[in-house]
C-alpha cells in the first residue's frame, strides 16, 4: 500500500461534515487522526469502515473543551481540521455555557494545540452566519469574505449558533495574528449531500421536513445550497494550496423554497410537501468566487437532493 502523503488530524470526525472529510482525506491517501468523544461506540463504525480505515484512521477520544486530549490527537500532524462545534437542534436555554465557550474556548484550544505541535496550517470550518448577518452592509451589494456579522445585532436577535460562529472564527483569525500559526477559514452555506453517520444532522434535518411534515405553509424564503462532498474538497483545496489565506464563502445553489420543492416533486411525487407559501424573509447575496479563483467547483443541485433523498431512504429516514 503506497505511503501516506501526511498525517493530519480532524476534529469532530463523526460528525456529517467531519466524516466526509475524513473519507476525502484517507481517499486522497492522507493518514488521519479522528477526534471523537467514545472511539469505540457504534455511532463511529461508519469511519472504521472507510475505505483505507484500516491503514491510515486513529480516532482519539477528544473533546475540544479538553486541551490535553487535543494534544494527543494532533501531536504528529502537519494539518488540522477542526471541525467540531456545537450545533443547537432547537432552542438553547443558556446560549453561553451550551453553544458561545463550547465554540471560541474549543476553537482557541484547537489552535494552541496546533501551535504546540508546530502544525502548517489550520482550516477552521465556520459558516455563512459569521459572514451574513450585518444590518450595516450596503442593500444590494453582494456578500464577500470582507463582510463580517454584527456580533451586538446577533445577540440582540438571540441568533446565538451566528454568534457563536462569528465569535469563535474571529478569534481564530485574532489568535493567529498574534502568534504566526497559519489559518484559513471555510464559510459553508446549508450543507445537504448523502449521510455517511447514523444520526440526523440540523442541516438535513431541514430537507427531511420539506419531504415528511406535509406543512401547511413555509416561508418562501431563498436557500443557499452546497454539498457537503463539495465542502470536504474545498477544505482540502484550503489546506493543499499554499496561495490559499484568510477566509473562504462556500456556496453552490441559490434557490426559493418553492422551487426546491417544485424540484423535489418532480424527482420523487410521493412524499409530503408543503401545501403553501409565504412571501418574506430578507435575501442575502453572497458570492463563493474567492474559493472558485482558488480551484473549487461543485455538483448540480439535482446530484445533491438525489444522493441526499437515496441516503435517506437507505437509512429508513423516510419510512
Amino acid at each position: 500500500m503506497a505511503q501516506p502523503i501526511g498525517k493530519v488530524c480532524v476534529t469532530g470526525a463523526g460528525g456529517y461534515v467531519g466524516s466526509w472529510v475524513v473519507k476525502h482525506l484517507l481517499s486522497n491517501n492522507y493518514a488521519v487522526h479522528g477526534t471523537v468523544r467514545q472511539p469505540g461506540d457504534a455511532k463511529y463504525a461508519h469511519l472504521t469502515q472507510l475505505e483505507k480505515a484500516s491503514d491510515n484512521l486513529k480516532l482519539f477520544k477528544g473533546d475540544v473543551l479538553d486541551y490535553d486530549s487535543l494534544c494527543s490527537a494532533i501531536a504528529g500532524c502537519t494539518g488540522v481540521f477542526h471541525v467540531a462545534s456545537p450545533v443547537p437542534s432547537s432552542t438553547v436555554p443558556n446560549p453561553q455555557v451550551e453553544l458561545i465557550e463550547p465554540a471560541v474556548k474549543g476553537t482557541l484550544n484547537v489552535l494552541k494545540a496546533c501551535l504546540e505541535a508546530n502544525v502548517k496550517r489550520v482550516v477552521v470550518v465556520s459558516s455563512v452566519v459569521a459572514v451574513s448577518l450585518n444590518p450595516r452592509w450596503p442593500e444590494g451589494q453582494i456578500k464577500d469574505e470582507s463582510c463580517w456579522s454584527d456580533k451586538e445585532y446577533c445577540a440582540a436577535t438571540n441568533n446565538w449558533y451566528c454568534l457563536s460562529k462569528t465569535e469563535a472564527e474571529s478569534e481564530a483569525f485574532e489568535f493567529a495574528k498574534r502568534s504566526g500559526l497559519d489559518v484559513v477559514s471555510l464559510c459553508p452555506t446549508l450543507v445537504f449531500g448523502p449521510l455517511l453517520q447514523s444520526s440526523i444532522n440540523a442541516s438535513s434535518l431541514v430537507l427531511i421536513k420539506l419531504l415528511k411534515e406535509g406543512y401547511d405553509s413555509v416561508e418562501n424564503k431563498v436557500r443557499q445550497i452546497v454539498d457537503v462532498r463539495d465542502v470536504a474538497q474545498a477544505l482540502l483545496l484550503a489546506y493543499e494550496k499554499p496561495e490559499a489565506e484568510g477566509r473562504y464563502i462556500c456556496t453552490a445553489h441559490k434557490i426559493k423554497t418553492r422551487e426546491l420543492v417544485d424540484k423535489l416533486r418532480s424527482m420523487f411525487p410521493q412524499y409530503k410537501y408543503p401545501k403553501s407559501y409565504t412571501e418574506g424573509g430578507k435575501e442575502h447575496m453572497i458570492s463563493s468566487e474567492k474559493l472558485q479563483k482558488l480551484g473549487w467547483s461543485y455538483r448540480p443541485l439535482e446530484e445533491t437532493l438525489v444522493d441526499s433523498i437515496e441516503s435517506y431512504k437507505e437509512a429508513g429516514i423516510l419510512d
